[in-house]
């Protein structure tokens, strides 16, 4: 039997990041939000945690092993804090975990000690294609091996921090199959749109399109080299990450709401103790736990190596975006007119809610 209980060191772990999330993060979203900008000594101080850190053995510059369920752990507390600054503070893992995951032993001594050892600094991965049927198993972005070069040609958008990033991984389909590649600041043939991506939500993420015409990248930055990366196991990584990241925010418009309908008043009696609004919370609550168990069981299977774990990761991930919708949307109406003004939260995570469908590949874990 395998237990969900957090061990010691993972208690510690979400306390710490816990009260980071609640005594910095949540205070500075809104302003985050408006401003369109993450005040860069709040990232610093989320960085300083400590949680990419942990994942990344000693010989590469860390200070722990990988663990997808401490990840998944450290994910929720960040994103109920506030989501952009859990994204911000996590981009460095879109760089680092491929690497780790499947990189040559020359990859993760040459990259991993730069990004580990240091401050804070913008590295990224390229995987989502503005296209209606995008499919990150079968991309429009395209690698071909020329000489001692990979070619990559076409445009990926939602690219975080694009314009910043020391290197970026980029995944393009080599011979039909994804594949990932390091891309470095200032490759010729690396376009970066001028203008900042304007989504519904995240606005204080600098997010861009990024355009590759002919980018020529030697085979040695090719992830895994010569045998390439498994790619399902990447993704896997990414939709866990993106589920606790909706579990997150979830269970910050439940509370938020739930403590409203405990405090506002109406026809004389506490609006929680109405019986449209307690089946909401009800089933708001149910939603959420389910999700997050079911994410737990997938990063737990994928620390044990089970296959069927990729299957897990699907099913959390793609629930976890209808969850997040469902809480978030009701955590609005339980407000009611209060619901749809900036002085509460719950607007701004019903924004958020509603794009975790196309989440996946803005975090790791």
């Amino acid at each position: 039997m395998y237990s969900f209980e957090p061990n010691e060191e993972q208690k510690m772990l979400i306390e710490t990041v816990g009260k980071y999330a609640i005594n910095d993060l949540r205070p500075a979203a809104r302003d985050a939000e408006e401003e369109k900008s993450l005040p860069p000594k709040l990232i610093a101080k989320g960085w300083e945690l400590g949680v990419l850190q942990a994942s990344i053995p000693e010989a590469y510059g860390g200070f722990g092993e990988r663990s997808a369920v401490t990840g998944v752990l450290a994910g929720e507390e960040l994103a109920y804090g506030n989501l952009a600054g859990a994204i911000a503070i996590g981009a460095p893992s879109l760089f680092a975990m491929p690497i780790l995951l499947c990189g040559t032993e020359e990859q993760k001594q040459e990259y991993l000690p730069k990004i580990i050892e240091g401050n804070w600094m913008p590295y990224t991965a390229a995987l989502v294609e503005f296209a209606y049927d995008f499919d990150p198993l079968a991309l429009k972005t395209t690698a071909v091996l020329q000489g001692s070069d990979y070619v990559i040609n076409g445009e990926k958008a939602y690219v975080i921090y694009a314009k910043e990033a020391e290197a970026t991984v980029v995944y393009a389909a080599l011979d039909g199959v994804t594949q990932g590649f390091i891309v470095r600041k200032g490759t010729a043939g690396l376009i970066i749109g001028e203008e900042r991506e304007k989504l519904l939500g995240l606005n204080a993420l600098p997010m861009y399109r990024v355009k590759f015409e002919n980018v020529k990248v030697p085979v040695s930055n090719r992830i895994g080299g010569d045998s390439g990366l498994v790619f399902e196991r990447v993704l896997a990584s990414m939709r866990v990450a993106n589920a606790a990241a909706a579990v997150g925010v979830a269970k910050a418009a439940f509370e938020y709401s739930l403590d409203y309908a405990k405090e506002r008043e109406a026809f004389g009696v506490k609006i929680a103790q109405k019986q449209a609004i307690a089946f909401m919370l009800a089933e708001m609550r149910t939603e959420i736990e389910a999700i997050q168990l079911l994410n737990w069981q997938a990063a737990w299977k994928l620390d044990m190596g089970k296959e069927d774990g990729f299957i897990d990761a699907y099913l959390a991930s793609t629930g976890a975006a209808d969850m997040a919708m469902m809480v978030t949307d009701r955590a609005v109406q339980i407000l009611g007119g209060h619901g749809y003004i900036r002085e509460h939260p719950v607007e701004m995570w019903m924004r958020e809610g509603r794009g975790f469908a196309m989440f996946t590949g803005f975090t790791m874990v």
